[in-house]
């Protein structure tokens, strides 16, 4: 059985790789299920109701999200109805939205995948750590397929992650840095690891703004609105394959291609 991740998806850019690509790579690589960071598909910041349908119509099946989840404030009240577009699990239970979901593969598998966000150089949150005890135990008790999303800054965060979850969690692939890493792995009891997945969107661009603004702001620390950048487009992503009837990963592979 095979998952595929999508790295963060970065404004329009973002859907136009995704509406280039996607189709070839699930065929290519017999896809089951497809997971997308959909958090910056909204000019870079936050998501739209219409664009996350257009994400699914594209062939998304969950949407993950991190920090820009509430961005755009017409999603909110989506988050509580939807049950493929998360937030964070380990934000506040008074937050809008569901951390976590239970979704059916396309080979009739239940597979339950769970949102994280990181704390260090991030905003507030509850411990991701203790908070992943509680969620995989839940999802664990319907299915062994569980695939963890941690939005973080800091990879010995994620690092951390995913040493907690291996053998409980099938994947952990990191998100939000938007660069991809090259550190995929399989850990001793089966769980694949990924510092970051990459972003799709802007291949010139810094992490998907244009260049200017990004250059302009670290030299005058002024501040400024940043744009999206245009032009040639990338996408990163992860292939995780697994055994479905234990949920252990057995293979990872990384996906670069500029589109």
């Amino acid at each position: 059985m095979n998952i595929l991740y999508i790295g963060d998806i970065v404004g329009k850019p973002g859907k136009l790789a995704l509406e280039t690509s996607l189709q070839k790579l699930r065929d290519k690589y017999d896809i089951n299920l497809c997971i997308g960071n959909g958090e910056n598909a909204s000019g870079g910041f936050g998501i739209t109701p219409e664009i996350a349908d257009e994400l699914f119509g594209l062939g998304i099946d969950v949407i993950t999200s991190g920090n820009h989840i509430y961005d755009k404030k017409e999603i909110i009240p989506v988050l509580d109805r939807s049950s493929t577009i998360l937030r964070p699990a380990n934000y506040p239970a008074e937050a809008p939205g569901k951390g976590s979901c239970f979704v059916k593969a396309n080979n009739g598998q239940m597979v339950g995948v769970l949102n994280l966000i990181g704390r260090v150089f991030m905003d507030t949150a509850d411990c991701p750590f203790k908070k992943a005890d509680t969620e995989v135990a839940k999802l664990k008790a319907k299915t062994p397929i569980i695939f963890v999303d941690m939005h973080a800054e800091v990879t010995s965060e994620k690092s951390a992650m995913g040493w907690y979850l291996d053998g409980r969690a099938t994947a952990v692939i990191g998100s939000h840095t938007h660069v991809q890493t090259a550190d995929e792995r399989i850990l001793p009891n089966g769980t694949a690891y990924l510092s970051d997945a990459g972003m799709t969107g802007p291949k010139n661009s810094v992490i998907g703004i244009k260049t200017e603004n990004a250059i302009s702001k670290f030299i005058s620390k002024f501040p400024r609105r940043f744009e999206t950048a245009t032009g040639e487009t990338q996408l990163r992503a992860a292939v995780v394959n697994l055994d479905p009837q234990t949920g252990k990963a057995k293979g990872i592979e990384r996906i670069q291609l500029d589109v």
